[in-house]
């Protein structure tokens, strides 16, 4: 709990500071609510609807819905 407790924490330090909470190996679970939070809702039905053009049956990373 200490551990995500603090994950956290340097997430939302990154946000406040203008970071970013992507990197090299993209979001992932753990970061999923800070991608959230940095690029909005917009930004994420826009993500959304490319992944639904790309991938319309849902096969490629299964599970793994950002927002």
């Amino acid at each position: 709990d200490r551990a995500l407790a603090a994950f956290q924490a340097i997430i939302d330090a990154a946000i406040d500071m203008g970071g970013t909470v992507t990197g090299e190996h993209g979001v992932g679970l753990l970061k999923r609510e800070g991608m959230q939070r940095e690029v909005g809702p917009v930004s994420l039905a826009m993500q959304r609807a490319i992944k639904d053009a790309l991938d319309p049956k849902g096969i490629l990373n299964p599970g793994k819905v950002v927002g």
